[in-house]
């Protein structure tokens, strides 16, 4: 049913004011005058309408609905912007990055319960532009961008910014220059209590944030938006691990987890996590606002559901009389990865990760794109293993942790030469054997301290020259 309103209201865009009669719809801008392909066009429209949580796409959901130059249909979900809305209305923001060249034609719609609503049709033309795209899957060996061309991602794990107990100078301003600097085009990082804390509300180790009961947390989001800008003006691929292991487990996480009960969610102990139909809803606010602001980004290489999900599964806490269901880790990874694929316009790759043990079937999952393990003291075994996992996956297969030890208690200058032999190896493993990313190191402070980050530089360099044969 559409809800009408018999008022005039000025709807404002680029170029002037018109009017539009009997519209649910306030106004529109646009904060751009030109755009080029693969670059963000942002839009801000304003309901006549407020809600008790705008995040809760059961409650609203605004949606781009766009026309390419192509013909093809493009549905992208916005986001609501508590900062610009008001008592009387809400605020919804788009983020689109076009990938045709052309016209498109685009409208809003609203849906609110019993109400549907839609703007009128206008057109936003979109210029060349320079750059490749979004990457997805190609093949074993390989990523692709939409322009077709190959990648292969070189580099490591930048897991977080320091906390309060670590040095203050390993920032994603410190870091990521430097890994730029030196060849790097790939790496991984968390979201989690003291990272980009963007579905957290109880903060962990740093001063960096406070505690927030905002749905989404402010300083997150603000975070989240500098460190996609860095990744952007730096040309270098992030693998975002949305969630940890940790965030599931007692004494590492779930006692501050906002989908806990006793933080006010639905969940009563991690196993409902990934079963209680509720806490399935939260998950879905949590990836469509993602995708709605963050999703524009072509540098956002991989979304990532877990960090090593197994250590959950494989935990026995007092929160669950039984260890995790792997059957309800699997299907909540078929129904997560599903809702991604059918929600982001982006079409970004998927994956998820494990440390050492086999959760039944998750790597099956048609819309895991990638399988993803983490392997420590073992890396001598790495091109054996790429090879059987392919196999057995029948996808691309990625190292996403790799280390000559794991064991944070131990003193790392006793081993530092053995570390850096490892370091080395695992990279020229990865290079010559068939995994579009290559084995990506742990411990980035200390090969920072070690003056390792320079080797990325020639391995960058005989990468480069085998995608061009």
């Amino acid at each position: 049913m559409k809800q009408i309103f018999n008022i005039l209201f000025a709807v404002v865009i680029a170029g002037g004011l018109f009017s539009c009669e009997d519209s649910f719809f306030l106004s529109e801008k646009r904060f751009f005058e030109e755009i080029n392909q693969y670059q963000k066009a942002e839009f801000e429209l304003r309901v006549n309408a407020v809600y008790e949580n705008a995040y809760d796409q059961e409650e609203v959901a605004v949606d781009m609905k766009l026309i390419a130059p192509s013909g093809k249909e493009i549905t992208l979900p916005c986001y609501y912007e508590p900062n610009t809305s008001t008592k009387q209305s809400t605020a919804f923001r788009a983020r689109f990055a076009p990938a045709e060249e052309g016209v498109y034609t685009y409208h809003f719609m609203v849906k609110s319960k019993d109400v549907i609503d839609e703007t009128v049709s206008k057109d936003m033309i979109v210029s060349a532009g320079k750059s490749d795209g979004f990457l997805h899957v190609n093949d074993y060996w390989t990523l692709k961008f939409d322009s077709g061309k190959p990648f292969r991602g070189i580099g490591e794990n930048v897991g977080w910014e320091a906390r309060n107990y670590e040095d203050s100078k390993y920032t994603y301003h410190y870091l990521l220059p430097t890994l730029s600097q030196n060849g790097v085009n790939f790496f991984r990082t968390w979201m989690c209590s003291w990272d980009l804390p963007v579905f957290w509300q109880k903060i962990g180790p740093t001063d960096r944030y406070k505690d927030s009961d905002a749905y989404f947390h402010p300083e997150g989001i603000q975070k989240m938006d500098e460190f996609i800008n860095l990744c952007d003006s730096l040309g270098l691929y992030v693998m975002l691990a949305m969630d940890t292991h940790g965030a599931l487990i007692q004494n590492g996480g779930w006692e501050h987890n906002r989908y806990n009960k006793i933080n006010g969610g639905p969940a009563e102990t991690p196993t409902d996590f990934f079963k209680n139909e509720k806490a399935r809803k939260m998950s879905k606010n949590k990836f469509r606002f993602l995708i709605a602001r963050w999703g524009y980004s072509t540098h956002l290489g991989a979304w990532e559901f877990f960090n090593e999900i197994d250590n959950s599964v494989f935990t026995r806490t007092p929160h669950d009389s039984i260890r995790i269901p792997h059957k309800y880790v699997t299907d909540w990874h078929a129904e997560m990865s599903a809702y991604i694929k059918a929600t982001d316009p982006y079409e970004h790759i998927v994956t998820t990760s494990v440390s050492h043990r086999e959760i039944e079937g998750m790597f099956q999952v048609k819309d895991i794109d990638i399988a993803q393990r983490h392997i420590y003291k073992k890396t001598e075994k790495i091109p054996g293993l790429i090879n059987q996992y392919v196999a057995e996956y029948q996808k691309p297969f990625v190292w996403g942790e790799f280390g000559y030890e794991w064991d944070w208690n131990l003193d790392f200058s006793e081993f530092a030469e053995e570390s850096d032999y490892d370091y080395r190896r695992g990279l020229w493993y990865g290079l010559f054997n068939p995994t579009p990313i290559l084995p990506m190191t742990w411990w980035w402070e200390f090969f920072d301290e070690r003056g390792m980050t320079p080797y990325f530089r020639g391995v960058r360099q005989i990468s480069d020259e085998m995608l061009e044969v």
